[in-house]
């Protein structure tokens, strides 16, 4: 189903029918949460090539008919919880219809499409929305196309972690032997216990038997140490094994997820992941699922024993069963709630542990110490309430399991016991049977305890399967087409994105620019700037129109032939932990080391990396912590002269920088762009004087373009941002000369 045709009630339905024209055609219908301001409920919206129709609550009355060509504007308001549509006809009263926060992105959508219709255009609606709630269960979703946890199937979890040890299937193979093994070897000593008191104790003879019973019994025991110690050095070996390739798995779906992706959610939560969810799935593979598998094994043989030594002894042993497995039917639902719970406050604790020491110095600098560790209290309060409330459940429950566990024991005791004195049993057959009984009842014990890791585990591997199933970018696609040589042409046509849907940050751009051309994009905050550039990179694809590179639509071009043919120097570079060599050649991995060098000549850089204790041979720190603000610039800007790019891209590469840095930076650059189409963002407009033409977007368009010359003779919005930067660096300048 379509993320704006949902299917109508049979009334609503028969009223649409009703009221509009055969010949118009349905493009929206959706119905709202709220059918007031502050109540939730339902109303309907639908809109055709002609009419929009406003349904009452529960459908009731004749809906509200407005004609699209009399909508004189449609916009989304947000509100405290939610939003309102409205929708303004020119000659009556506006209409609203309110909405909770998790349909704000699909009437923002909708409102952008209204716009369209009444300007005589398509709706050109999304064929795909992100899901905020659960198709199947209609919960709202812990994060916008993410996983419902009461929809997961644990069985599907368990078949996926599973498939992680098929290439070690011989190896898995020879776990479960030797799990058969231990298990078959741990039914006997309670026999061989039993012929010791019946054969040799009760009668009080036949010593030699006795020796040969006690000798079984050692090596039986020695059988079952070396079986034990082959299992677990088998379930440790597999285990690991299939953890390593689940977080290799992991971390590439990380490396080719879409920027959007990294957008709805923080780094510390994707970090818990990879560290704290897999080290959980991790035990689970390496000590529950043995566990299981044995135990399961265990119960099978002793409930085959015992009902051949005794059935009806038997079934008086399994009477405590029934109501544990009922009782833990109902608290297994319980704890599979409150291990979620646990899950998604350990991530918000790890998330804010990130932040925190990321941001370190800004802490510090506002003295916010005490605040940042109440906030930690905060988040670790939670974590332990709800911790806190789990084990509660299952500690009441464990102490209800005993209880019932101890009822089987006195059976056997009184009805066993009844039997010694008819000369029905003997004491050896009664010995082994409570011997088994425990047996039995020692895994049903522990097996809850290993229920409560295992709905963890599960927790863990759904958030990691996750990130694994969410779409990828097409670096694979194989109807991509490659373009190992890129001219450098780039045509944007009517192109038009936002980072929320229904909000376009880029509206209907229309820009050429020719191989080699330098452009210098200009505009307030949030223009769009920093968005083109983006696109550009196909860090996003856009909502509508279209961007071609040297003639081909840049969503067909192969990724890696895209980006092997882009250099970005940012306005805060970014450097990896290692060598300066290591950080310049990150572009060109195989460079030699005079490629290193004769790149960072060229950007100015050679002089000040020589004069570094280690040369080219410096660790520079984590993000490049150990140099300062120009030179890390200059190393940006030297790994970008050795990746030698044919499309450049310069976002604020000169910004916040000394005179004589700047300088330096400048005649770098200059190099850089030779020969290179590039397209530069500059904090001062000045040194965008360079330019062959700049390009002023306001409010998501293209306002004007020309030359510097050009521009201020023309006195737009180009001519007023100079004069305002020119007026505030004059007040900055007289306020910096006051004592």
């Amino acid at each position: 189903m379509q993320p704006f045709m949902e299917n109508l009630p049979a009334g609503i339905d028969h009223l649409l029918r009703r009221t509009k024209t055969p010949e118009e055609e349905v493009i929206i219908q959706v119905a709202t949460d709220m059918d007031g301001q502050d109540r939730f409920g339902e109303r309907w919206l639908a809109v055709t090539d002609r009419h929009l129709f406003f349904f009452g609550p529960d459908g009731t009355g004749e809906p509200v008919r407005l004609p699209v060509e009399e909508v004189e504007d449609v916009r989304v308001e947000p509100l405290v919880g939610g939003g309102r549509l409205e929708v303004e006809p020119r000659n009556d009263e506006a209409v609203h219809l309110y909405f909770s926060s998790s349909l704000a992105p699909k009437f923002s959508e909708i409102a952008e499409g209204i716009k369209r219709l009444s300007k005589g255009g398509d709706a050109g609606l999304a064929t795909e929305m992100e899901r905020s709630r659960c198709p199947r269960c209609g919960r709202v979703l812990p994060e916008r196309d993410g996983i419902c946890p009461a929809c997961v199937r644990k069985l599907d979890t368990l078949r996926r972690l599973l498939g992680y040890m098929r290439p070690y299937r011989f190896k898995v193979a020879l776990l479960l032997a030797t799990t058969a093994i231990s298990t078959l070897l741990g039914l006997v000593p309670p026999l061989i216990t039993r012929h010791i008191v019946d054969d040799v104790l009760t009668p009080r003879a036949n010593f030699d038997l006795l020796v040969w019973l006690v000798a079984a019994l050692l090596s039986i025991g020695l059988l079952s140490w070396a079986a034990d110690v082959a299992r677990k050095w088998l379930g440790t070996w597999v285990g690991l094994r299939t953890t390593e390739n689940m977080r290799a798995h992991l971390y590439r779906s990380l490396q080719y997820l879409p920027l959007r992706f990294y957008d709805r959610r923080t780094v510390g939560s994707l970090v818990s992941r990879m560290n704290n969810d897999s080290d959980l799935v991790e035990e689970y593979l390496i000590f529950d699922i043995p566990f299981i598998v044995s135990n399961a094994m265990m119960l099978v043989g002793i409930l085959g024993l015992l009902f051949y030594m005794n059935w009806e002894l038997t079934l008086y042993v399994l009477l405590p069963v029934a109501p544990i497995a009922v009782g833990g039917g109902l608290v297994w639902k319980r704890m599979e709630s409150h291990w979620r719970r646990w899950s998604v406050k350990w991530s918000q604790l790890s998330s804010h542990l990130n932040e925190s020491i990321r941001g370190i110095r800004i802490v510090k600098a506002f003295s916010q110490e005490r605040r940042e560790s109440e906030r930690f209290d905060r988040r670790s309060d939670e974590l332990r309430g709800v911790m806190v409330s789990a084990e509660r459940n299952w500690v009441v429950f464990s102490m209800v399991t005993n209880f019932f566990m101890s009822f089987g024991v006195f059976f056997v005791w009184y009805i066993g016991g009844g039997q010694i004195l008819d000369g029905e049993l003997t004491l050896g057959a009664l010995m082994a049977f409570i011997t088994y009984i425990w047996m039995l009842y020692q895994p049903l014990k522990w097996f809850g305890d290993f229920y409560g890791f295992m709905m963890r585990a599960y927790a863990g591997a759904e958030r990691i399967f996750e990130v694994m199933d969410t779409r990828l970018e097409p670096v694979a696609d194989p109807h991509a087409v490659a373009m190992p040589r890129l001219a450098g042409r780039l045509t944007f046509e009517q192109a038009t994105f936002g980072y929320d849907s229904g909000k376009p940050v880029l509206n209907e751009v229309d820009l050429e620019i020719e191989p080699g051309e330098m452009i210098g994009l200009v505009g307030k905050s949030g223009a769009g700037k920093s968005t083109l550039i983006s696109l550009v990179c196909r860090f996003y694809d856009l909502t509508r129109g279209c961007l071609r590179v040297d003639g081909v639509d840049i969503r067909r071009i192969r990724l890696e032939d895209l980006r092997g043919k882009i250099g970005l120097v940012a306005q805060e570079p970014f450097l990896f932990h290692g060598t300066i060599a290591e950080n310049i050649s990150y572009g060109k991995p195989g460079a030699s080391f005079e490629e290193v060098v004769r790149a960072a000549r060229a950007a100015n850089a050679h002089e000040f990396i020589v004069a570094k204790p280690d040369g080219y041979d410096m660790k520079v720190g984590e993000k490049g912590s150990k140099l300062a603000g120009g030179e890390k610039q200059r190393i940006s800007i030297a790994r970008a002269i050795l990746h030698d790019p044919r499309i450049l891209i310069l976002d604020e590469a000169t910004s916040s920088l000394d005179a004589p840095t700047e300088k330096k930076i400048q005649e770098a650059i200059g190099r850089l762009v030779r020969g290179r189409t590039t397209l530069a963002i500059a904090h001062r407009l000045s040194t965008l004087r360079s330019a062959d033409r700049l390009v002023v977007l306001d409010e998501g368009r293209v306002a004007e373009v020309g030359s510097h010359e050009e521009l201020m003779a023309r006195e737009g919005i180009f001519n007023n941002l100079v004069k305002t930067q020119q007026q505030t660096s004059e007040v900055m300048a007289v306020g910096g000369g006051k004592e």
